[in-house]
């Protein structure tokens, strides 16, 4: 997720750090069981052969090899997907976040059930139907032709996965995961160096602010006084409308006289 524009670059946190590490080790994981899965694909291939041979499903050890290279095809497509998502977590990208949780949820059950079936010892139980073998027969004949490292090996990959991906999926729900992933709030930015700041409105010079008429003085209002000019005198008469000298009026004398 990127930064608003105007907040400070957020840090981090090693939780998110850690997670995407894990996601990345599951990774790899994911292309070791590829590589194991191919290596012995043949021999599996060879000995359901043998156990169908002359029964009605004598086609099962190609879809089964079919099936091998399809689960291999999947799991390095998973592999790069979480590749892809732990990057995009480095980056504060909640929705690869909620993805993650998402797939991650599925591997684990996928993981999970293989690695119970890997601890139960396989395809056990049943018996034989018809001309097909039963699966414990099945099973015994494969355990004698796959390596001894072989299942060893498988179990430790899937155990090793599961709870690295458990661990990832926790960090990624932790507080300082969720402020990391939260949207940061726009800041404030500062004014562009040589721009002009803008007038406050109400003042003058701002064509918002109303302009009145101005109004001649009232007849025997003194005139106001300039800046630098001499003020007017006492006996100097008050100017008229226009700015003209008013008139000089003689004293009335008393009445009676």
């Amino acid at each position: 997720m990127a930064d608003a524009p105007g907040t400070a670059p957020r840090a981090r946190p090693s939780v998110v750090t850690l997670s995407s590490w894990l996601l990345i080790l599951v990774a790899a994981i994911q292309v070791v069981n590829l590589i194991v899965a191919l290596t012995v694909a043949g021999t599996v291939r060879d000995v359901l052969t043998d156990a169908y041979a002359g029964s009605s499903a004598e086609g099962a050890a190609d879809i089964a090899y079919v099936f091998s290279i399809v689960t291999a095809i999947v799991s390095l497509l998973i592999a790069a997907g979480l590749v892809v998502l732990a990057l995009l977590n480095n980056r504060g990208k909640n929705a690869s976040r909620i993805t993650t949780w998402v797939l991650g949820g599925i591997l684990l059950c996928c993981t999970g059930g293989g690695l119970l079936t890997g601890l139960t010892g396989g395809m056990t139980g049943g018996t034989a139907t018809g001309d097909m073998p039963s699966p414990d027969e099945i099973q015994r004949r494969l355990d004698d032709a796959l390596p001894s490292w072989y299942t060893p090996v498988n179990l430790l990959l899937g155990l090793v996965a599961l709870l690295a991906l458990l661990a990832a999926l926790i960090l990624l729900a932790l507080p300082k995961a969720n402020e990391f992933f939260r949207k940061p709030k726009a800041g404030w930015e500062p004014p562009v160096p040589g721009g002009a700041y803008p007038a406050a409105p109400g003042h003058a010079g701002d064509p918002s602010y109303p302009s009145y008429p101005s109004y001649p003085p009232a007849p025997g209002t003194p005139p106001p006084s300039t800046p630098g000019g001499p003020p007017p005198s006492a006996g100097q008469p008050p100017a008229g409308p226009a700015g003209q000298p008013g008139e000089r009026r003689d004293p009335e004398p008393p009445s009676g006289s």
